[in-house]
């Protein structure tokens, strides 16, 4: 099945058992160091084993100074051992290794003891402009570029690739957006294109003629005044054609601007959206090419490259939501996958905090964890008893069902999905609704006892007597005490969102996070005029970064009010009343939605019932307090792990 997708494909001397790439993303699986830990090893070799093609090693800093703690590097002899054993590994489960040579520019500046490199002068806050680098550091960076394409060779990878995008040095330069400078490097786009290519004869002559030699490069610059053109791209393609590059690996974005969106694109962002660059490039360079964009479906892929589009595709964090995905789609058990959602909580937003020890996935909390979350049957079956249908209770099911328990998922209403099925329902998340559709399809498949309509009491528990108590129950919108929020015409966020109420004409929705947010977007696609009050001084706060570049860019095209530092003090019939900057404001209205937030629902009497026959009792998710839905598959995957 998917024939194309899993023929065979050569570059030079590299053979690829497949055309599926896994892209170099960050990982922080290297800790406070710099260096391979086993962590990352048993990451890729899941993957490997898992059926992907080519795993690009994630970016590796080519030169110390500027090198970040938490990511890897190869700016020193010393890291050759450790890179070597990844290598080894990835080769023994039958897997090729590319390794991502990186200058972070702007980037490394996570790490306040590496050096910010930039291609020019850079304002920073006013009165603060970090320099531009030196003649002398050019040279220095070009030279540490050729010299890291010798210790990759030497570690045994099977190619390369220099990283031209996302405004990192080397893009920096190429990019008139970004390169300011009045030298032999700046001005003119030959002029520009100096440095970037300089790198690129610097690695091709420390590395065989054999090994391929990739490139990543965006498209074209987005959001940014002077940057590079799909057409500037393309002349700088031939150029590198012509210094040694095997292979174009066409990316977009940057983190200068809103074109954020499209390094790690959302949800929002659509399927494939970057393919017909990417397909443009290749037609107009004949060079071997890979399509890049949210292609996390193998009838995508497959439909992409019988098209002729592309040569190889990525399948990034498709591999992260389910590491099998390759050997599932290959032998046509699409319905096995455990598709990504787009959501970006555990690969970006979990990245972007610094309190993240490293990237993980709301649909597969053992990323990162392979080796420690390997499913093993029971030695002792145990009848365990999951309050609550929702994405929490699915995921504690699954995996006890996997694991030789006898699991029975009760759901208090006549559907499974819980918060994450409402979720579905907002604009563009279709994908999600999808996802815990198919997490119920999967659990009946494989045997759980599913009961619909059917709430758990403390009655029921003494009457079952479970080994153990799973509450996953979840949230319930918060109803503020606001005068007159009990009039029929004010109605709570999820009852929209699931077509229990409706709301037309001028709408009022107070509360301007992501719920409210979305709930303001549904209603305005049904042709609501949306007014949206928040309290703070931004909407979206409790979104993700790329999340909410979508979203805001949305709610503009959609014509949605957003108003902050409002505080809603009352409520009366056809207006919604409240204070701004000690004045009083007033939003007529004919429906106010509220959207401020949910609240754990109680499962006092759970607990007591539980402790009444001394059976265990574990609460997930929302029924602990309520947050995003990666806590709730990852607290729910752990202890469906923990019970022996």
């Amino acid at each position: 099945m998917f024939d194309k997708l899993f023929s065979p494909f050569t570059v030079k001397d590299m053979e690829l058992k497949n055309r599926v790439v896994l892209p170099a993303m960050g990982t922080k699986f290297s800790g406070k160091t710099r260096n391979v830990t086993p962590t990352l090893i048993d990451y890729h070799v899941a993957r490997v084993r898992g059926g992907s093609g080519l795993n690009i090693v994630e970016v590796c800093s080519i030169h110390t100074p500027s090198a970040p703690k938490g990511y890897l590097s190869i700016s020193e002899d010393m890291y050759i051992p450790g890179l070597q054993r990844l290598t080894e590994a990835i080769h023994k489960a039958g897997g090729k290794a590319g390794l991502q040579l990186w200058q972070g520019s702007l980037a490394v500046g996570m790490d306040p003891d590496a050096q910010i490199l930039l291609a020019s002068d850079m304002e920073m806050s006013p009165g603060v402009t970090l320099p531009g680098i030196s003649g002398e550091m050019i040279e220095e960076i070009i030279a540490s570029y050729g010299k890291a394409a010798g210790r990759a060779v030497k570690a045994g990878f099977d190619c390369v690739e220099f990283h031209c995008a996302h405004n990192y040095l080397p893009h920096s330069f190429l990019s008139g957006g970004i390169n300011h400078r009045t030298d032999e490097y700046g001005g003119s786009f030959e002029n520009r294109a100096k440095f970037p290519l300089a790198c690129i004869w610097a690695i091709r002559a420390n590395i065989p003629e054999g090994m391929p030699l990739f490139m990543r490069i965006d498209a074209h610059d987005d959001y940014l005044e002077n940057g590079l053109t799909i057409e500037d791209v393309i002349t700088f393609c031939k150029l590198a054609k012509e210094a040694g590059v095997d292979v174009l690996d066409i990316s977009r974005g940057n983190i200068l601007t809103a074109g954020l969106k499209y390094e790690v694109p959302p949800v929002d962002i659509p399927h494939g959206f970057n393919i017909a660059n990417a397909a443009r490039i290749r037609r107009e360079t004949g060079m071997t090419t890979i399509g890049v964009g949210r292609i996390n479906t193998p009838e995508l892929a497959e439909k992409i490259l019988e098209e002729d589009q592309v040569d190889l595709v990525v399948i990034g964090r498709a591999q992260l939501a389910d590491p099998e995905f390759c050997n599932k789609a290959k032998a046509g058990k699409t319905e096995e996958i455990n598709y990504c959602v787009g959501c970006n909580q555990g690969c970006y937003d979990g990245f972007e905090n610094k309190e993240s020890l490293h990237i993980t996935c709301l649909r597969n909390p053992a990323v990162g964890r392979e080796a420690e979350c390997k499913i093993v049957p029971t030695k002792k079956p145990e009848k365990v008893l999951i309050a609550g249908g929702g994405i929490a209770g699915l995921e504690a099911a699954i995996i006890l069902k996997q694991r030789g328990h006898s699991p029975i998922l009760c759901e208090a209403s006549d559907r499974l999905g819980g918060q994450f099925l409402t979720a579905g329902e907002a604009p563009r998340k279709e994908e999600m609704k999808k996802a815990v559709i198919s997490m119920g399809k999967k659990a009946e498949r494989i045997g759980v006892d599913i009961r619909i309509n059917t709430k758990v009491t403390g009655e029921m528990i003494q009457e079952m007597k479970p080994h153990t108590v799973i509450n996953a129950i979840g949230a319930q919108p918060v109803i503020p005490p606001i005068p007159g929020v009990e009039q029929d015409f004010v109605i709570d966020s999820h009852a929209v969102l699931n077509g229990k109420s409706t709301g037309t004409g001028n709408i009022v929705v107070i509360g301007g996070g992501m719920v409210g947010m979305e709930v303001a977007e549904y209603l305005a696609e049904k042709g609501a005029k949306v007014t949206v009050l928040e309290m703070m001084k931004e909407f979206c706060a409790d979104m993700g970064s790329t999340r909410k570049i979508c979203v805001t860019e949305n709610i503009r095209a959609a014509g949605i009010t957003p108003v902050t530092e409002v505080k809603v003090t009352e409520i009366k019939k056809g207006v919604v009343i409240g204070e701004k900057h000690g004045d009083t404001v007033e939003f007529p209205c004919d429906a106010a939605v509220i959207a401020v937030g949910a609240r754990k629902r109680d499962g006092s009497e759970l607990k007591e019932a539980c402790d009444r026959i001394g059976c265990g009792y574990f609460e997930v998710g929302d029924a602990v307090k309520a947050r995003r839905a990666i806590n709730a598959t990852r607290e729910a995957f752990d202890i469906a792990m923990l019970l022996d």
